[in-house]
């Protein structure tokens, strides 16, 4: 997930003009050297990247469950025995291609290859298919591949596709103009890439291309690549294919500009008539897609870890605090023949983030009067899995749950003087954070780009679809030690260099002040949860108020 893009050219403009405090309110300190240590251990080869499944997940919930043991945490994952356990497992379908796929194009009966990893970056079949054969199928351009009823809106017009490859664009027909039936520049969920390949399942197709921009994206094409083109999961499905087409992938833009070429087709032409509700598919004639490939596909099991501290009055009432452990294992090599993606910020920060604040609230002096729960989830990058799971088969009753805060991709460096949260969304939540933060004179800073969907992509939006008030933490970039230039150069660099690459690897001159003193404002946040009887809500007119408002009876 691209958190750090979250804060990429903010500026404060909340609370900005607030008088700086004489003194920060009464909080635990937290141990910049600590969490650099857990860090650098958490990030290291010897974890292999954090893979689900592997050798490294072993090696990361050792590490885990023995940190929180010594931080004073009890166990607060599966029943066995009348006990409870430090894990909850969480079954997944594993799958990866075996050898390299064949994957090609013919243009006018001359074909031409395509180099995984290249032009195409083919995801291994989630569908339960061991061998995916497609022979020649038509391609077909369906915009943006929505199809949202509510908004009269229909790319597919009826066309049958059953067959047949649909090629479509990311994001939402709003992207290019910031204005249309799709809220502007913020992404709706129709412009998630998980949703483009549901609804190719939906709509009987063979297969789905999604055309990778950088932009509408909000990522390069080497995260593409490193995220598709590994080991797929996901949560095992009574009916996979209602959700799954036999092949799902991505090509660059570049690739399907000289398609539609081939096909006497303007990308760009097509592109603009995409972004209105008369837009009509459109066959690429002329061309075909063939694919030949092994699927390697099995049930594993892996783990979310879970620790706890229990409430002194209301212990059967809830404060989660989350960030998930996993990282995207070993993979295709970077140039300098690198193999493991360390996930040194993404996610080793949140994760290090957690077993300090369960060290924090453990050693409290007066024991917060509800329960907090310490949840670190598995296979957050392959598409929020394990949060997923815990909240379809949450340990602790979401009716009871008072709010979740994810931490993900901390900034490592110093303290800035504002913070975000991953999208734009309206609850008491954000209110309380943002009058908490005031405190510390930092300052709330709106996401800038919600055309990037943040909100869809990080472990808080399992939880709050289901209606618990539900935010992800972000750093801020207007660093106390350089400001906004200096911020901005560190997110540039990092999208650019080292998120979901090899290089995201601890580095020795990392400070980590800033994560230390945005812990005092994150413990603050859930300390004044778990003592009070307050149950924060949604804004009136949100998506997510009607999930939670039904389930007050619970609490009662």
């Amino acid at each position: 997930m691209n958190k750090f893009a979250v804060s990429l050219l903010s500026v404060s403009i909340a609370f900005a003009l607030q008088p700086a405090f004489a003194a920060p309110p009464k909080a635990p300190t937290f141990d910049p050297r600590r969490l650099s240590e857990e860090v650098k251990v958490l990030a290291s080869d010897e974890f292999e990247g954090r893979g689900p499944a592997t050798a490294g997940e072993v090696k990361t919930i050792d590490y885990v469950v023995a940190q929180m043991k010594e931080a004073g945490l009890k166990p607060g994952g599966d029943m066995k025995d009348g006990q409870r356990l430090w894990t909850q497992a969480v079954p997944l379908l594993r799958a990866e291609i075996t050898g390299t796929p064949s994957l090609s194009v013919s243009e006018h009966g001359k074909p031409r290859a395509l180099t995984q990893g290249e032009q195409i970056a083919v995801r291994a079949a989630m569908n339960g298919d061991k061998h995916v054969t497609i022979k020649d199928a038509p391609l077909v351009f369906a915009g943006y591949g929505v199809k949202a009823p509510e908004r009269n809106w229909d790319d597919f017009k009826g066309m049958d596709l059953k067959g047949k490859v649909i090629v479509v664009l990311i994001n939402d027909p709003d992207f290019e103009t910031g204005q249309g039936d799709f809220g502007g520049k913020a992404m709706t969920y129709y412009g998630r890439w998980t949703y483009k390949y549901e609804e190719a399942a939906r709509q009987g197709a063979a297969g789905l291309l999604i055309v990778h921009e950088t932009d509408p994206a909000s990522y390069g094409w080497a995260t593409v690549k490193n995220s598709n083109t590994n080991t797929m999961f996901d949560v095992v499905r009574d009916d996979p294919r209602a959700v799954h087409a036999p092949l799902e992938g991505w090509i660059q833009r570049d690739f399907a500009v000289d398609l539609f070429k081939q096909a006497g087709l303007d990308f760009d032409a097509l592109k603009q008539q995409a972004q209105t509700r008369d837009f009509k598919p459109v066959e690429l004639k002329g061309t075909s897609f063939s694919a030949d490939y092994d699927v390697d596909a099995k049930v594993i099991t892996s783990q979310n870890i879970a620790g706890r501290v229990d409430g002194s009055k209301r212990p059967d009432e809830y404060v989660i605090y989350s960030a998930h452990w996993d990282h995207l294992g070993v993979g295709q090599p970077d140039a300098k023949g690198d193999r493991i993606y360390n996930g040194a910020v993404d996610n080793a920060t949140g994760t290090a983030a957690l077993i300090e604040m369960g060290r924090a609230f453990a050693h409290a002096k007066k024991k917060p009067e509800r329960s907090l729960v310490f949840l670190a989830v598995t296979a957050e990058e392959k598409g929020l899995l394990g949060s997923e799971y815990y909240a379809s088969k949450p340990l602790y009753p979401l009716g009871k749950t008072v709010g979740v805060i994810n931490t993900d991709a901390l900034d490592p460096h110093g303290p800035a003087r504002n913070f975000n949260i991953s999208g734009s969304a309206k609850l008491d939540l954000l209110d309380q954070l943002v009058a908490t933060a005031a405190k510390w004179d930092v300052a709330y800073s709106p996401d800038p780009k919600p055309e990037a969907g943040h909100f869809f992509r990080s472990d808080h939006f399992p939880f709050a679809k289901r209606g618990v008030p539900a935010i992800s933490f972000g750093s801020g970039n207007d660093l106390v030690d350089g400001g906004v230039e200096a911020g901005k150069k560190f997110e540039e660099v990092y999208v650019a260099e080292r998120y979901h690459q090899p290089a995201d690897q601890w580095e020795p001159t990392w400070s980590f002040t800033g994560m230390a003193r945005d812990l005092q404002i994150l413990y603050t946040v859930g300390s004044d949860l778990a003592n009070s009887a307050q149950w924060p809500n949604w804004a009136q007119d949100s998506e997510f108020r009607a999930a939670r408002d039904a389930s007050a009876g619970d609490r009662k």
